[in-house]
């Protein structure tokens, strides 16, 4: 069964993307199959692992749309890093998503619905956080099991 873990702490810089990054590459090295989703919108865990946010025709902003153009599935958008180890990119405009699902229903719970189909394809569901305790961290608590809290 697989283990969701978001990574949070409503404070900047006491590396939430650090340890998301470098605990998710362990867990791949060990072989387990694993997603960091980087719920951040500076897309510091997609540029540290390598994936230009400003390439990307499509992010996790595309999966919290509910426009005809939005409202993908997380397969999706989800970005092979390394054997074992896939990304669900951020991208800037995510930073607009909690204005966009202003007074939609079920707003804190999306994460957590689109999450479903993917809960047989890894063994672990990593989500970086941003530094607040906005839409954004409140589906991460929502969707996740645990709660790791750098400090």
């Amino acid at each position: 069964m697989v283990k969701i873990i978001a990574v949070a702490n409503q404070k900047g810089g006491c590396g939430k993307t650090t340890t998301s990054i470098n605990l998710a590459a362990c867990l791949a090295f060990l072989g387990k199959k694993v997603l960091l989703i980087d719920l951040d919108p500076q897309a510091h865990s997609s540029i540290g692992l390598g994936v230009n946010p400003e390439e990307l025709e499509k992010s996790l902003f595309d999966v919290f749309d509910d426009s005809d153009e939005g409202n993908l599935g997380l397969n999706e958008v989800i970005v092979r890093v390394f054997k074992n180890l896939d990304l669900a990119p951020a991208q800037v405009i995510l930073s607009a998503i909690e204005q966009k699902l202003s007074g939609i229903q079920g707003r804190e719970i999306r994460l957590s619905e689109k999450i479903k189909s993917l809960r047989n394809a890894y063994d672990f569901i990593l989500i970086d956080c941003s530094p607040s305790l906005g839409l954004l961290t409140f589906n991460a608590l929502s969707a996740a099991d645990e709660v790791l809290v750098p400090v």
